[in-house]
Protein backbone atom coordinates (compact mmCIF):
# COMPACT_ATOMS: atom_id res chain seq x y z
CA UNK A 1 0.00 0.00 0.00
CA UNK A 2 2.67 2.36 1.16
CA UNK A 3 4.01 1.58 -2.35
CA UNK A 4 1.02 2.62 -4.35
CA UNK A 5 1.16 5.75 -2.38
CA UNK A 6 4.72 6.68 -3.16
CA UNK A 7 4.42 6.04 -6.88
CA UNK A 8 0.81 8.27 -7.12
CA UNK A 9 2.76 11.04 -5.24
CA UNK A 10 5.92 10.57 -7.90
CA UNK A 11 3.30 10.79 -10.54
CA UNK A 12 1.63 13.78 -9.14
CA UNK A 13 4.76 15.58 -8.48
CA UNK A 14 6.04 14.57 -12.10
CA UNK A 15 2.83 15.74 -13.64
CA UNK A 16 2.94 18.84 -11.39
CA UNK A 17 6.43 19.61 -12.81
CA UNK A 18 5.43 19.07 -16.70
CA UNK A 19 2.13 21.46 -15.83
CA UNK A 20 4.45 24.05 -14.37
CA UNK A 21 6.80 23.83 -17.48
CA UNK A 22 4.98 23.59 -20.35
CA UNK A 23 1.82 25.62 -21.03
CA UNK A 24 0.23 23.87 -23.31
CA UNK A 25 -0.21 21.19 -20.71
CA UNK A 26 -3.25 22.59 -18.25
CA UNK A 27 -4.58 21.79 -15.06
CA UNK A 28 -7.25 24.27 -14.06
CA UNK A 29 -9.37 24.85 -10.70
CA UNK A 30 -11.19 27.25 -8.39
CA UNK A 31 -8.84 27.11 -5.43
CA UNK A 32 -5.23 25.64 -4.89
CA UNK A 33 -6.69 22.78 -2.48
CA UNK A 34 -8.96 21.51 -5.70
CA UNK A 35 -6.15 21.71 -8.17
CA UNK A 36 -4.26 19.58 -5.98
CA UNK A 37 -6.75 17.29 -5.87
CA UNK A 38 -7.16 17.27 -9.40
CA UNK A 39 -3.46 16.65 -9.86
CA UNK A 40 -3.96 13.60 -7.40
CA UNK A 41 -6.47 12.35 -9.40
CA UNK A 42 -4.99 12.46 -12.74
CA UNK A 43 -1.94 10.80 -11.31
CA UNK A 44 -3.75 7.85 -10.50
CA UNK A 45 -5.63 7.84 -13.92
CA UNK A 46 -2.08 8.23 -15.42
CA UNK A 47 -1.05 5.34 -13.01
CA UNK A 48 -3.62 2.87 -14.14
CA UNK A 49 -2.74 3.85 -17.79
CA UNK A 50 0.32 2.89 -17.05
CA UNK A 51 -0.40 0.05 -15.53
CA UNK A 52 -3.10 -1.64 -18.03
CA UNK A 53 -2.05 0.14 -21.06
CA UNK A 54 1.26 0.81 -21.16
CA UNK A 55 2.66 -2.97 -21.18
CA UNK A 56 -0.42 -3.94 -24.01
CA UNK A 57 1.44 -1.12 -26.30
CA UNK A 58 4.62 -2.24 -25.77
CA UNK A 59 4.28 -5.75 -26.33
CA UNK A 60 1.91 -4.54 -30.17
CA UNK A 61 4.74 -2.39 -31.06
CA UNK A 62 7.98 -4.57 -29.76
CA UNK A 63 9.24 -4.71 -33.40
CA UNK A 64 9.71 -0.84 -33.16
CA UNK A 65 11.25 -1.08 -29.91
CA UNK A 66 14.09 -3.04 -31.59
CA UNK A 67 14.37 -1.22 -34.85
CA UNK A 68 14.13 1.72 -32.89
CA UNK A 69 16.63 0.46 -30.12
CA UNK A 70 14.17 2.18 -27.62
CA UNK A 71 13.02 5.40 -28.74
CA UNK A 72 9.54 4.79 -29.91
CA UNK A 73 8.96 4.49 -25.84
CA UNK A 74 8.98 8.88 -26.35
CA UNK A 75 6.01 8.25 -28.61
CA UNK A 76 4.67 5.35 -26.49
CA UNK A 77 4.63 7.52 -22.80
CA UNK A 78 3.12 10.35 -25.17
CA UNK A 79 0.41 8.67 -26.31
CA UNK A 80 0.00 7.31 -22.72
CA UNK A 81 -0.39 10.89 -21.45
CA UNK A 82 -2.79 12.00 -24.61
CA UNK A 83 -4.71 9.19 -23.37
CA UNK A 84 -4.72 10.38 -19.52
CA UNK A 85 -5.87 13.80 -20.83
CA UNK A 86 -8.40 12.18 -22.78
CA UNK A 87 -9.64 10.28 -19.76
CA UNK A 88 -9.82 12.94 -17.63
CA UNK A 89 -12.24 15.25 -19.75
CA UNK A 90 -14.38 11.78 -19.57
CA UNK A 91 -14.02 12.29 -15.92
CA UNK A 92 -14.92 16.16 -15.99
CA UNK A 93 -11.34 16.73 -14.57
CA UNK A 94 -9.87 19.96 -15.36
CA UNK A 95 -6.75 18.28 -16.62
CA UNK A 96 -5.71 19.10 -20.84
CA UNK A 97 -2.70 18.22 -22.83
CA UNK A 98 -2.70 20.17 -26.52
CA UNK A 99 -0.96 18.34 -29.21
CA UNK A 100 1.28 15.47 -29.70
CA UNK A 101 4.46 16.92 -29.61
CA UNK A 102 3.60 18.53 -26.13
CA UNK A 103 2.95 15.11 -25.41
CA UNK A 104 6.18 13.68 -26.22
CA UNK A 105 7.88 16.75 -24.40
CA UNK A 106 5.46 16.35 -21.11
CA UNK A 107 5.98 12.48 -21.50
CA UNK A 108 10.21 13.01 -21.41
CA UNK A 109 10.10 15.44 -18.64
CA UNK A 110 7.11 13.11 -16.71
CA UNK A 111 9.63 10.14 -17.24
CA UNK A 112 12.62 12.10 -15.88
CA UNK A 113 11.26 13.66 -12.82
CA UNK A 114 9.38 10.01 -12.20
CA UNK A 115 12.03 8.04 -12.28
CA UNK A 116 13.94 10.98 -10.07
CA UNK A 117 11.54 11.07 -7.14
CA UNK A 118 11.77 7.52 -7.21
CA UNK A 119 15.06 7.37 -6.87
CA UNK A 120 14.60 9.69 -3.41
CA UNK A 121 11.51 8.41 -2.25
CA UNK A 122 11.56 5.11 -0.49
CA UNK A 123 10.26 1.97 -2.21
CA UNK A 124 9.11 -0.41 0.61
CA UNK A 125 5.55 -1.81 1.53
Amino acid sequence: MMNFLVKTLANAGALGVAIWLLEDITLTGESTGKKALTLILVALVFGLVNVLVKPVVKLLTLPLFILTLGLITLVVNALMLLLTSWLAEQFNLSFHVEGFWTAVLGGLIISVVSWALNVVLPDSD
